[in-house]
């Protein structure tokens, strides 16, 4: 079964795209901060936790929690 969020890989200009598994995108993450509210906003409860978890969060093109530009 897939992650139900997507961080994908980072963009030339900077900043990773996050949609969720219905390929609604949720924004546009420069930091794992941004990626954590764009979770709390999509209604789940201790988003930080779910960072590292491969079973919430699969990071696509590149290292997890590295936004630099590609």
């Amino acid at each position: 079964m897939a992650a139900p969020i997507v961080v994908h890989r980072p963009s030339p200009s900077g900043g990773r795209r996050v949609t969720a598994l219905d390929d609604r995108i949720l924004g546009l993450a420069h930091s794992d901060e941004d990626v954590v509210e764009f979770l709390r906003r999509a209604g789940l409860d201790d988003a930080e936790a779910l960072l590292d978890d491969p079973r919430w969060v699969e990071w696509r093109g590149g290292h997890a929690h590295e936004y630099e530009a590609a």
